[in-house]
């Protein structure tokens, strides 16, 4: 089957031949905008009528229709057991151990037995695997566990908050929230309520709507306190002491203490918020199906949550937009004592409400029973469709067929003989289906289901149901009032100190209001006290001093410009207004750890001297700024030599490397120029030798050619005198040849002294270089370390006050083992 094989409708049977008592071939097919005008499921137990439910619910989960589902008897936690594959290893985890017993089975072999079954009948109704994984995937399954961890928690908290919607707008509506609420609190401590006569219920009614008027939440610890001292003056035209003295109010107050001092009341203001926009969708849009498993819980409590949940719907259904089809589903598994024709329990007045406006916002409401008797026909008048199966008695069906005759009253299409008729030939998994939106009434068999139907699924199995199916929470919900974590014991109450109205602080001194992020139990933590020893009295604002002055560092010379704070926080100040600012410094602390407004209805203790008197807290003020102008300097290293500032924060260690790294650049830069000017001098000297030592090599080239000449022209000169010529001219020449041979040799002996000086000068001048050289590294050396330190303050006019006021700070009232205490809410951490 493909995801539109149906056209967008419910697949939920096929047609039945009552007659012939045979199933045809025609699928039964229910348009799913046909529940926004609401259905009931009637049969009695073994009719079929949870697969039935199970079946509507699949085809919602495989339209991507989201789902809260009311299961007071763990029968529709079945609905997260699809087995794809339909393994009897699938199966074996969920089989009943007895029902494999009692016939004689293992609990492989009725495992097995099992899957065989389920095959077998899923392929009967064409039913494959990619069906089952689309209805597995399509939304995400969860199932909760109110007042109890088996499964996910449920917070009621959220529950008593101001709701979003705008009071003027939308007072109708939030009164009827407000009447439920209150109705439900009360039958949850078995006080039994008149809207309008039950003294209790217009106490009640009357704080919450003073609360939520102002959008200020409440919470049962802060509802209680204010029960004993109401922050309104009238109930009607009488004073509230007239109307509900104090002694008799303290009766409430110790009943409504009663639960919430109880250990089980923990679990209910644990886990995710009771918000049904996140538990119809996931943030990213995936639609949910959302269980709510009750049957573990007694029935006053069963009815306090059936209430808050219905309450919820109603307020969040106000905020959506109008819709002719199905936005979402409430499916309410066994409505029994919670729609009843002629008491009023709690639960009842949001239901009805659900059922005759819920159709303009597209959500449907599928309610079932299996006694028909007891049932609100008047208030079912307002459902479209109705699913009919096989009853137990005559008077079950007599009822029944009175019920249905009466809410067809002016509708028409309901005739009594017929529908009498049917419903008397019905059988399991038969039923008669009648729908105001359609010409005739239907008798259908009910499809095999795709989960495991083994039975009620017990609170022990509800951890590895929610991980059989990867289940998440929606996220844990943040209790906006952390005196809930400890709730008052039963015994002795602490003796509330202050007030609930804050005084007044001197015209033009500035409040601050630190904000309470430490619980209650965070404070016992850090004070390491006991916290089961601890009897919490809430929460109490004291008055303190708090100075933030921020001071700018400027010089400009050194190109400094930083930005330096310094905090006060003083607890108790000298009444005389003389205060020691160093010992009473403090962290920073940052407008984030500042709320705009102190708790609801927290308690204030009663401002003393210094902090009434404006005219004082004026001169601490410039007192302040003073101290901080003095006490504010900033010391930095520095090394003149290099002309190098460290930066605020930076290490000795980094600086010594700062430095030695601008001393090696600076060495090295000197050392280059003092190479350039001796190598202009190295070069010069080496040109010189270069040249002397050519004209070395020219000058003895022509000595050996004047010795030369001079040999030869002796020689001639002796042969001539043995050939008996006695020239002049020829011993002239010769003594000629004599002088230049002379004047050669000279020359020679000239340039090799030339030569020898231009050799010692260079050596010298190498020698020379690399002393300079030596002398620069050792002189940089030194000066990378010159280092000292370097101060700088402020100026006075840079010196300026940022926070100056008083800052109310949170504690926690306990009493712990008859010591009375007050621990810190706040952490500047």
């Amino acid at each position: 089957m493909s995801t539109n094989e149906f056209d967008g409708k419910f697949f939920i049977g096929r047609e039945y031949d009552l007659k012939s008592g045979k199933t045809l071939e025609k699928p039964t097919l229910y348009d799913p905008d046909d529940l926004t005008t609401h259905a009931v499921v009637v049969g009695m137990t073994g009719s079929g009528k949870t697969g039935l439910c199970i079946d509507i619910l699949e085809e919602a989960a495989l339209n991507g229709i989201p789902a809260l589902m009311i299961d007071p008897k763990g029968d529709i936690a079945n609905l997260l057991l699809h087995f794809p594959d339909l393994r009897p290893d699938d199966f074996q985890p969920w089989v009943d151990p007895d029902a494999a017993r009692r016939e004689g089975k293992s609990l492989e072999q009725k495992a097995s037995d099992t899957a065989s079954l389920w095959q077998n009948g899923l392929a009967e109704w064409g039913i494959g695997r990619e069906r089952i994984d689309r209805v597995r995937s399509t939304v995400r399954y969860t199932v909760y566990t109110p007042g109890s961890d088996a499964g996910f928690p449920v917070s009621i908290l959220a529950s008593l908050e101001a709701p979003e919607l705008p009071w003027e707008e939308n007072r109708e509506v939030l009164r009827e929230k407000i009447s439920s609420t209150v109705t439900a609190i009360l039958g949850l401590v078995g006080i039994e309520s008149d809207p309008l006569r039950s003294r209790e219920h217009i106490l009640l009614a009357n704080l919450f709507e003073e609360a939520w008027k102002q959008g200020k939440d409440l919470n049962l610890s802060e509802l209680i306190l204010q029960v004993q001292n109401p922050p309104i003056q009238k109930l009607g035209a009488f004073e509230v002491e007239q109307f509900f003295p104090k002694q008799d109010r303290m009766g409430l107050a110790l009943a409504l203490n009663g639960f919430l001092a109880s250990p089980s009341f923990q679990t209910w203001t644990e886990g995710d918020a009771l918000d049904p926009q996140t538990m119809l969708w996931t943030p990213d849009g995936q639609p949910r199906h959302t269980i709510f498993y009750l049957a573990h819980l007694p029935d006053q409590e069963r009815m306090f949550f059936v209430t808050l949940l219905l309450s919820s719907v109603e307020t969040w259904m106000r905020a959506q937009a109008g819709s002719s089809s199905l936005r979402a589903l409430i499916y309410f598994d066994e409505v029994l004592g919670f729609l009843p024709p002629v008491k009023e329990p709690p639960s009842k007045a949001p239901l009805m409400r659900l059922l005759k406006q819920a159709r303009a916002f597209g959500l449907g409401l599928l309610l079932t029973t299996q006694n028909p008797v007891d049932l609100d026909y008047k208030a079912l008048s307002n459902a479209g469709t109705w699913f009919v199966g096989r009853l137990q008695t005559e008077q079950d069906k007599e009822r029944l067929l009175d019920g249905l005759e009466s809410a067809a009253t002016g509708r028409g299409g309901f005739k009594r003989t017929d529908a009498d008729k049917t419903i008397s030939s019905l059988g399991k998994r038969v039923f008669l289906l009648h729908n105001d939106h359609e010409k005739a009434p239907q008798v259908f068999y009910s499809r095999w289901a795709m989960a495991y139907l083994t039975g009620p699924v017990t609170r022990a199995q509800l951890g590895d149901l929610n991980a059989l199916v990867g289940a998440d929470a929606v996220g844990m919900a943040k209790a906006k009032s952390q005196a809930d974590s400890q709730p008052l014991s039963e015994g002795p109450q602490v003796a509330l100190e202050g007030s609930l109205t804050r005084p007044a602080v001197p015209t033009g001194i500035a409040e601050y209001f630190l904000e309470n992020n430490l619980t209650s139990a965070a404070a016992l933590k850090s004070a390491q006290r006991d916290p089961v020893s601890a009897t919490s009295g809430g929460l109490i604002y004291k008055p303190a001093l708090l100075a933030h002055v921020s001071a700018r560092i400027l010089d400009r010379k050194v190109n400094l410009d930083v930005d330096r704070s310094m905090t006060a926080l003083v607890m108790e100040p000298d009444r005389r207004g003389v205060i020691r600012w160093e010992d009473h410094l403090s962290e920073p602390i940052p407008s984030e750890l500042m709320d705009e407004a102190p708790i609801p209805n927290a308690r204030f203790t009663e401002i003393g001297p210094p902090l009434t008197d404006g005219k004082v807290l004026g001169q601490l003020e410039k007192d302040y700024i003073d101290f901080v102008y003095r006490s504010i300097e900033l010391r930095l290293l520095s090394n003149p030599a290099l002309n190098l500032l460290a930066e605020p924060g930076v290490s000795t260690g980094e600086f010594q490397n700062q430095c030695a790294e601008a001393a090696r650049e600076a060495c090295e830069g000197e050392i280059e120029k003092v190479k350039d000017d001796y190598l202009i001098k190295m070069r010069a000297a080496q040109k010189k030798l270069e040249k002397g030592q050519r004209e070395l090599s020219e000058d003895e080239a022509e000595h050996s050619a004047r010795k030369m000449e001079e040999v030869a022209t002796h020689f001639e000169n002796v042969i001539g005198i043995f050939g008996g010529s006695k020239s002049r001219r020829r011993i002239s020449s010769s003594m000629t040849k004599r002088r230049m041979t002379s004047k050669a040799k000279v020359d020679i002996e000239e340039s090799e002294g030339m030569i020898e000086d231009l050799t010692k000068e260079i050596t010298f001048l190498e020698s020379e270089m690399n002393e300079k050289i030596q002398e620069i590294e050792a002189r940089w050396g030194t000066v990378a370390n010159e280092i000292e330190e370097q101060v700088f303050i402020p100026l006075k006019k840079d010196v300026l006050i940022e926070f100056f006021g008083v800052a109310w700070v949170p504690f926690w009232q306990f009493e712990i083992k008859g010591e009375r205490m007050e621990l810190p809410g706040f952490d500047v951490k």
